[in-house]
């Protein structure tokens, strides 16, 4: 549908309903791959109310549609869905979600975007279509594919979508010369990266910094421990402790360790080895080696920087490594999305230079 003729045909409330859709989608970030973050909002016919409410759990099931026509029951007859995501239209674990609305009776349905996976691609608009629906596709499409860039960026592109975290003080020093880093920046700071690692299905790092700061590279927000993402380490065969805290909680926060050193083991490897996977998103911490082979790779979709109120002088460990750049027109070039201040600290998020990708999705700050 052209975006001319949906406009025609979408008021305020559709909007405040796909709005709603889309926040309960992002509930589901970091928890869902190897599927798509999905919310959807079931709309009764007679007064308008929202009747059911869903996003999709974790690990992939249950599907959005099928929470929210759960709680709507037999309400959604004659009403209207709002889905984030083309609903599926293969049976799978589950049975197909487009099924499931028609046989709810839901008599319109708007879907942000169609799902990429060669398995739907348009059938399950096609099948809604065939049954008598009316199908409405695209609205607030932008922002729906800000919520699943992860997703959208490993079907289209065969790699996770790859965040880059880094903390630094004001001259852009990440440590003191003797290695000494906490802490640069303020709490404020740390909750957000513990929400930022929530909203990941991986965090990569080094096995340099695992020697160094022995991280555990957890989500320790109060109550979120359990959104914890997968942990990689890239040259871990190369000298990681075996008995540093990463491995010790293995059992509960699984680690992936690919081997080799950063000269042999290329990003676009681990990258494509995570999408193998189905991760959908990767949140690099690592140290200057890894973030070197990142920036140099041209895999970076966006940069975290948060910076803290100190300044550390030349002696201190800069915060990003040479990049052999002679001139200016060579450096590595991303657009400023926006800035927030965090206490005494600064965040700033960078998305890509000129780019058609998704734009930055920001946590709750």
């Amino acid at each position: 549908m052209k975006a001319t003729d949906l406009n025609n045909r979408v008021g305020e409330v559709d909007r405040r309903n796909m709005h709603l859709a889309l926040s309960l989608a992002r509930r589901g970030l970091g928890s869902t791959h190897p599927n798509p973050s999905v919310g959807c909002v079931i709309v009764e016919p007679v007064r308008g109310r929202v009747v059911g409410r869903g996003w999709t759990r974790p690990g992939g099931r249950p599907h959005a549609e099928t929470e929210a026509l759960g709680q709507a029951g037999s309400l959604a007859r004659g009403g209207t869905a709002y889905i984030t995501l083309e609903p599926c239209s293969h049976k799978g674990k589950t049975p197909a979600c487009c099924d499931a609305l028609i046989g709810a009776g839901i008599a319109r349905v708007f879907s942000a975007l169609q799902d990429p996976d060669h398995r739907v691609a348009g059938s399950g608009h096609a099948r809604l279509r065939a049954a008598g629906l009316d199908v409405l596709v695209g609205l607030l499409a932008h922002e729906a594919r800000q919520v699943n860039r992860g997703y959208l960026t490993r079907r289209d592109k065969g790699r996770p979508w790859v965040s880059l975290k880094i903390a630094m003080s004001i001259d852009g020093r990440i440590a003191t010369g003797t290695g000494d880093s906490q802490w640069i920046t303020g709490p404020r700071s740390r909750s957000v990266v513990h929400t930022l690692r929530a909203r990941h299905d991986a965090i990569l790092t080094g096995s340099g910094t695992v020697r160094a700061d022995d991280p555990t590279l957890t989500c320790r927000l109060p109550g979120m421990g359990h959104f914890s993402p997968l942990r990689v380490v890239m040259n871990g065969f190369r000298g990681m402790p075996a008995d540093c805290r990463m491995m010790r909680h293995a059992d509960v926060v699984p680690v992936r360790v690919f081997g080799g050193d950063a000269g042999r083991l290329a990003p676009r490897d681990v990258l494509h080895a995570l999408a193998g996977d189905g991760i959908n998103s990767v949140l690099v911490e690592a140290g200057a080696g890894i973030v070197s082979a990142f920036l140099q790779s041209g895999f970076v979709d966006e940069i975290w920087s948060f910076c803290g109120p100190r300044i550390i002088g030349s002696d201190g460990l800069s915060g990003f490594p040479a990049l052999g750049v002679d001139r200016l027109e060579e450096a590595k070039h991303f657009r400023l999305v926006a800035v927030h201040r965090l206490g005494d600290d600064t965040l700033a998020q960078y998305g890509r230079a000129q780019s058609s990708e998704p734009g930055v999705c920001s946590p709750e700050l």
